[in-house]
């Protein structure tokens, strides 16, 4: 019994692996990757933990299959994240990062909020 709970348990994460929204957070590596593999930048500004709508555009798109696999061959995913909650804090280098992005993308600081440029941004 125990094999099978532990084999059902494997079997879970690698399938919710597999299906997960490859994001990059790195906005120099999304620039690189979409140059090298001739791709626009999704770049989306999201509250993860606070805003309710953000939330619900990740539920509904971002992680569904057909956006995944769609994505995959034909974008390059940028996250930039403002979480609130203590426990979601980001590095402080990505959350320096993330501000910058929005000092240049978005000055009014509206959530969710979804860029797509090409590799020079």
């Amino acid at each position: 019994m125990k094999k099978y709970i532990f084999v059902s348990i494997a079997l879970f994460i690698s399938i919710t692996s597999a299906l997960a929204q490859e994001w990059e957070t790195d906005f120099a590596k999304a620039k690189q990757v979409a140059l090298d593999k001739k791709k626009v930048i999704v770049l989306v500004f999201q509250g993860s933990d606070w805003c309710a709508p953000c939330i619900r555009l990740d539920r509904e798109i971002w992680s569904t299959e057909s956006f995944q696999a769609y994505a995959k061959s034909n974008y390059v995913m940028l996250q930039a994240d403002f979480p609130r909650r203590k426990q979601n804090a980001l590095p402080e280098a990505l959350a320096e990062a993330n501000a910058k992005l929005a000092d240049e993308y978005n000055k009014n600081g509206v959530f969710p909020f979804v860029v797509v440029m090409n590799h020079k941004g």
